[in-house]
């Protein structure tokens, strides 16, 4: 064969191989097209839960592009543990005059600080009850359709601060930091929104055994006597027994109402074993599961905190994903906290930058989208850092999700 021949024959070559490829071209992007067909819609939206409901903070919400939120109404009546109707109405309205819708308010007298006499099953709980029935139907009659509350066992558990990424600082669970400790935990709802430097030595500090109790203080730092002093040792059925009492009462309330009520979960998870001798069980996934079947009605679900759920988990980097689909596929999931973590349960850094954690949020969101989730995505527990640094906290927080949803028909 002469070098021309070869010359020729090589140039053919190059031209067959140039028309395949541009015949396989078509054919790629008509899969991928197919492929985004099939794909289901993303109906997720970017929400906010931070307070105050005050026109500065909805006006700092809106700027982010922010639409929907969960918020608590001011109360003329701050002894009165429900919003009226009225007050619910007001905050509507105020929020709307921001573009803002609010989808879902607060439980103020079940929230994650104090333990709620529900659970430690006091004749109180009866009081309890009927002011969350009568919140149920404020809801109802001012159009708010979802409720967020918590029945903790546990103050929210915290072992230590430790510095993050920049000059930013993150609270840690580590149990064995907390072996032998008087503590219960590091944990103070106070001290967790002040600013570094200067963040207090929890651990060198106590609470009276009241501040556990409603009507007291809120900040959640106990000594291991009180709090053994005021819930004891109850069993697993005993809490569970508890548990059910306040559901047969108040679910049918929900339902009728058509209101839906989103529990947040026990926050961080511990052994199976439990915490001093207590076990967590609205703390594990399997408890979990046992809450949201245990009353057949689409009203009654989670505030889906995708950080605590991870915090109990020994790999959340590969495990949370089926969690998700889980509980999204059977329409759980009124509201996700989508917060990453660092480690697994029993040592997990809980308060880290959403892009720093173990778990995948594009999987995640991934996972949300093929259940049909369509609620809000929320930023929460976001890290400490220096003086004033909050709303920009906040704020990368709200451009990180918000560039994931735009991202949405890649994901």
């Amino acid at each position: 064969m002469t070098e021309f021949d070869r010359r020729k024959l090589v140039g053919m070559s190059g031209l067959v191989a140039g028309a395949a490829a541009m015949g396989a071209m078509p054919v790629e992007a008509a899969q991928a097209k197919a492929s985004a067909g099939t794909r289901k819609p993303m109906l997720v939206k970017l929400g906010c839960q931070s307070g105050p409901a005050t026109d500065e903070h909805f006006a700092f919400l809106a700027r982010y592009g922010i639409k929907n939120i969960v918020a608590s109404a001011v109360q003329s009546d701050r002894k009165r543990p429900y919003p009226t109707v009225e007050e619910l109405k007001a905050l509507r309205t105020n929020a709307a005059t921001h573009g803002l819708s609010v989808d879902m308010t607060n439980c103020s007298f079940m929230t994650a600080a104090p333990i709620s006499q529900i659970m430690l099953g006091l004749p109180g709980r009866d009081v309890e009850i009927e002011n969350f029935k009568v919140l149920l139907k404020n809801c109802a009659e001012a159009g708010i359709p979802a409720l967020k509350y918590n029945l903790p066992i546990m103050p929210i558990l915290r072992s230590s601060v430790v510095a993050g990424r920049g000059d930013s600082y993150n609270h840690r669970w580590r149990l064995s930091e907390m072996q032998g400790s008087p503590m219960m935990t590091a944990w103070d709802e106070e001290g967790s929104d002040s600013e570094f430097p200067g963040f207090p030595n929890h651990l060198d500090g106590a609470q009276p055994a009241a501040s556990i109790i409603h009507g007291a203080s809120d900040r959640s730092v106990y000594r291991v006597s009180d709090w053994e002093r005021i819930v004891g040792k109850p069993t697993a059925e005993e809490l569970w027994a508890r548990i059910d009492y306040f559901l047969e009462r108040v679910v049918p309330v929900a339902t009728q109402y058509k209101v839906r009520m989103a529990l947040h979960p026990e926050d961080c998870g511990v052994p199976p074993e439990g915490y001093h001798g207590v076990p967590q069980v609205l703390g594990t996934i399997e408890g979990l599961k046992r809450f949201v079947t245990t009353q057949d009605s689409p009203y009654h679900g989670l505030a889906f905190c995708q950080g605590t759920i991870s915090e109990d988990l020994t790999d959340p980097r590969t495990q949370v994903y089926e969690v998700i689909r889980w509980f999204g596929s059977r329409k759980k999931i009124f509201l996700v906290h989508f917060r990453n973590v660092r480690g697994h349960r029993d040592d997990v850094l809980v308060e880290i930058f959403p892009d720093e954690g173990d778990v995948d949020m594009v999987k995640a969101l991934r996972a949300y989208r093929d259940v049909g989730y369509d609620g809000m995505l929320v930023a929460d527990h976001i890290p400490m850092g220096p003086p004033s640094s909050g709303p920009a906290n906040w704020s990368f927080c709200y451009g990180y999700i918000r560039g994931l949803l735009q991202s949405a028909a890649e994901v």
